[in-house]
């Protein structure tokens, strides 16, 4: 089984900036793709950025300019640099990973962690 542990979450002002981690658990060999997603009260929710193992991203383009995705293979870990925050940008944002591989070469797919709460208000 695969957990995920996002962190970093809070309160911030118009402008700011927060930085969220995501850390993945369990029986991992290797992870591919990594994304956050997020869900803002009445809507949907959407993506906001992903990052392939070798480290190609793509972006919405709500935060396209202002949001950095990253990752750590060797510590499982999925990094979300946010700067020039905006009040639209409010939600409970998700991490995501598509794809585990195990130690004994299986697939496992479609995990979700439990989500961190993003505030942007002055």
């Amino acid at each position: 089984q695969v957990q995920l542990e996002e962190s970093g979450g809070g309160l911030v002002q118009p402008g700011g900036s927060l930085r969220l981690s995501c850390a993945a658990s369990g029986s991992i060999f290797s992870i591919t793709a990594m994304a956050w997603y997020r869900q803002a009260p009445g809507k949907q929710r959407e993506l906001v950025a992903t990052i392939t193992r070798n480290g190609t991203t793509n972006y919405a383009d709500s935060v396209k300019g202002r949001f950095t995705i990253s990752r750590d293979n060797a510590k499982k870990t999925v990094y979300l640099q946010m700067n020039s925050l905006k009040p639209e940008d409010t939600a409970v944002y998700y991490c995501h990973v598509d794809r585990v591989v195990t130690p004994t070469l299986q697939y496992e797919y479609d995990f979700w962690g439990q989500g961190t709460q993003v505030t942007v208000s002055s």
